[in-house]
């Protein structure tokens, strides 16, 4: 099994990661950690309520294999958290892959992570020009940059960078990878059973509601 782990901040943006946590969940059975600076609520930027599973003083960077920074609407606060930078440092020059979108490249910015590599962002150009750690000669105006080990998307791209990410690790997936199907369907189409097998473990489950 790989190691993935998700950070939080606040104002984290679900929207721009669920294609790809939930792939790897319920697809491909891997476990996510989410971390995060404080034991605390973290609130999303749709209003979520969500506490992480470890906070980075239990574990280091470099235990896995995958980093997923979620793009944030707000990303001042993670970007002055300095124990979430400290964090992000230690997988400086390391194997770590690092999946970050919309305005979480400013992160790795930061963390000298994007140091040399070409990539790109959801942010306002005027936080390019702002920050002098962020290398605007490196920045290149695509959907999808993936240069080394850091993967980068803009923030409407969140089916692609999900799919840039399954692919780096080897995951089986279609061409067709969560798009939307423009043709019609049967009835016959839209009709879905469960194997006996998984029929079975189902009904077991149920007892337990119904004794």
């Amino acid at each position: 099994m790989r190691k993935f782990a998700v950070l939080l901040y606040p104002d984290f943006s679900l929207q721009e990661i669920t294609c790809l946590t939930s792939a790897l969940t319920v697809w491909f059975g891997e476990k996510i950690d989410f971390i995060a600076t404080e034991n605390k609520k973290y609130i999303s930027e749709d209003g979520l309520r969500v506490f992480p599973t470890k906070v980075t003083t239990e574990v280091k960077i470099t235990d896995y294999d995958c980093v997923i920074l979620p793009g944030t609407i707000n990303p001042l606060p993670a970007l002055f958290d300095d124990k979430l930078m400290d964090f992000l440092k230690e997988g400086t020059n390391s194997e770590v892959i690092f999946a970050a979108i919309s305005s979480s490249p400013l992160l790795l910015s930061k963390a000298g992570i994007l140091y040399g590599k070409k990539f790109t962002a959801g942010y306002f150009m005027q936080m390019a020009d702002t920050f002098r750690f962020v290398e605007k000669n490196n920045f290149v105006h695509k959907g999808i940059v993936e240069d080394g080990n850091v993967i980068t998307g803009i923030g409407m791209f969140f089916r692609e960078f999900a799919e840039t990410v399954l692919r780096k690790f080897g995951y089986d997936v279609s061409n067709s990878f969560m798009q939307e199907k423009s043709e019609d369907y049967s009835e016959e189409n839209l009709i879905f059973y469960w194997s006996d097998d998984d029929y079975k473990e189902f009904l077991e489950e149920l007892k337990e509601y119904v004794s």
